[in-house]
């Protein structure tokens, strides 16, 4: 499984639908693309949230980010990540 950052800016109407309810759809989406979630955080700042997951793959976290602004009308930006340990191997 590959490690991803998925960003999230809210719209206004997002914002009005914020809910402890709604994170669990939100989870239960990104698992039902084959995804895990590793953490998730409010931000303040140029994004609204982040999460930590994993996929095995690009279509499967296209497929989630797709269904999660679908459901939520949540913009994500998403980008893979991969650890400060393996970088340093890779990039030395």
């Amino acid at each position: 499984m590959a490690k991803f950052l998925m960003l999230g800016k809210y719209s206004v109407e997002a914002i009005k639908g914020i809910a402890a309810e709604r994170t669990k759809k939100v989870v239960q989406t990104i698992e039902n693309a084959g995804g895990k979630v590793n953490a998730m955080y409010a931000l303040l700042g140029n994004y609204d949230l982040a999460f930590v997951v994993d996929f095995s793959g690009i279509t499967e976290v296209m497929k989630s980010s797709v269904a999660l602004t679908k459901l939520t009308g949540i913009g994500f930006t998403t980008s893979p990540a991969i650890s400060v340990e393996e970088f340093d191997r890779v990039a030395g």
